[in-house]
């Protein structure tokens, strides 16, 4: 991941200089734009690995940015939000944002999230995915957490199979219900929750407190490896 070509977006000189120096201390080569027309130039001119874009821009907004570029690039995109921009922030991750960080930006978290977006966008072609305890097999449709068989509905299997390909990344409840159901369910927001909270009862050690699959209040689910977290 070092070496990772990232451009970063945002019309605030002191953000923008605080992220280029922490992003190529970490080793990665930095390029920088702060309109949504420059970004845009910026990523046709010299595709990037990674692209960390503020919501908002003199020029537009991080959920316009995104949607063109996702008209011809899958580059993973973390969106920079400051806090009271729920909808906003909702409306670009279902717009093809792979990610959010809230401002004030934590430069290790920024970080951990680069690296787990760059990790994702690697081939693997993994027929089993493991994600500490939990262990799910695409192919025989199998699930076990700590060695124990786990016995799902075919669509929790399918909702598990969905955030297990998307591991770490935040899943909006349009787009998991989409993959799921279909597109004519995009509105069932009780369906999920009913299915997350099944699923929930039957993967996590302790329901109440849940280490694998988090829920991101107002926005979507991750599923997270909670023995890699820091």
């Amino acid at each position: 991941m070092s070496g990772a070509r990232v451009l970063v977006v945002d019309d605030e000189q002191q953000i923008l200089r605080a992220l280029r120096t922490s992003l190529r201390g970490a080793g990665y080569d930095v390029e920088t734009a702060e309109t949504a027309a420059g970004a845009l130039a910026s990523a046709a001119l010299r595709p990037p690995d990674a692209v960390i874009l503020d919501l908002v821009l003199p020029d537009g907004s991080g959920i316009e940015v995104c949607r063109e570029l996702r008209t011809w690039t899958s580059t993973p995109v973390i969106l920079l939000s400051a806090v009271g921009e729920e909808r906003e922030k909702v409306a670009a991750l279902d717009a093809g944002a792979d990610d959010y960080v809230t401002k004030p930006v934590g430069i290790d978290e920024l970080l951990a999230r680069l690296r787990a977006v760059l990790r994702r966008t690697a081939p693997s072609g993994e027929a089993v995915i493991t994600i500490g305890e939990l262990v799910v097999d695409l192919e025989k449709h199998a699930v076990t957490m700590a060695a124990v068989p786990v016995h799902l509905t075919p669509h929790e299997f399918e909702l598990l199979r969905t955030l297990a390909r998307n591991q770490g990344k935040l899943m909006t409840h349009r787009s998991l219900l989409g993959e799921v159901w279909g597109r004519a369910y995009t509105n069932e927001s009780n369906l999920l929750h009913v299915n997350i909270s099944q699923l929930r009862r039957k993967i996590e050690p302790d329901r109440a407190r849940p280490r694998y699959l988090l829920t991101e209040p107002g926005a979507g689910y991750r599923l997270v490896d909670p023995t890699a977290r820091g």
